[in-house]
């Protein structure tokens, strides 16, 4: 089996694939290219009011890149309602050199010293491949969407790729898009740099929403 490594890690992504392993505990990983891809558009993110209410009243503490690996362990761990990963000791090590040169990132929410939320994935050019997230508290998960999508809003990035479509993205505005498609909007954004900040732009007063209703988005 070849031994992956960061850098063809990085090729990969910016070939327009990514691995998964079939089970947390199977030590293999396969490549994957979706015939529909499933992107969230920056310009068209949607916040219901609810979500904005919890927002405003900053219940977690968000960090970003301060427990990247804990991130990624709590993503792979089985719960009730997703009793299987797709994330094992491989993805694991392979994210966390990426994490180590720069490449990769998380958000995470914190409350009470306790991480309970979060999420994590990889930048390159100006895209970020959302790889996965978790919630150990209500609306957890989603509060640290709402912080990527603004931080990635804030430093230029161009194109969100969640890998698949499901329905908790649709309700973010999330669409599913052809291969074809994809590989159009990936090349173009991998051709403008982007910068991921820990923090929101001082003039927002770390509101992530000031943020997402600015016009800070590049057309």
């Amino acid at each position: 089996m070849l031994q992956l490594t960061p850098d063809i890690l990085v090729r990969a992504y910016a070939a327009g694939v990514f691995p998964m392993a079939e089970s947390a505990d199977d030590p293999e990983l396969f490549w994957v290219d979706p015939r529909r891809r499933g992107i969230l558009p920056l310009d068209a993110f949607h916040v219901a009011r609810r979500l904005r209410r919890v927002v405003r009243r900053r219940i977690f503490e968000i960090r970003c890149d301060s427990a990247f690996e804990d991130v990624i362990r709590a993503c792979a761990r089985a719960r009730e309602k997703r009793p299987n990963t797709w994330i094992n000791d491989e993805i694991v090590r392979l994210y966390a050199a990426l994490f180590a040169r720069g490449a990769a990132h998380s958000v995470e929410c914190w409350r009470d010293g306790n991480l309970v939320g979060g999420l994590y994935g990889v930048s390159l050019g100006a895209v970020f491949f959302g790889e996965s997230m978790f919630s150990c508290e209500s609306d957890a998960s989603k509060v640290a969407l709402v912080h990527l999508v603004a931080r990635l809003r804030a430093g230029g990035f161009r194109l969100l790729d969640t890998q698949f479509l499901t329905p908790h993205l649709a309700r973010f505005g999330g669409i599913e898009i052809s291969r074809r498609h994809y590989h159009r909007l990936l090349a173009e954004a991998l051709s403008y740099r982007a910068v991921f900040s820990s923090t929101l732009p001082e003039d927002a007063g770390g509101d992530p929403l000031s943020v997402l209703q600015s016009s800070t988005l590049t057309s």
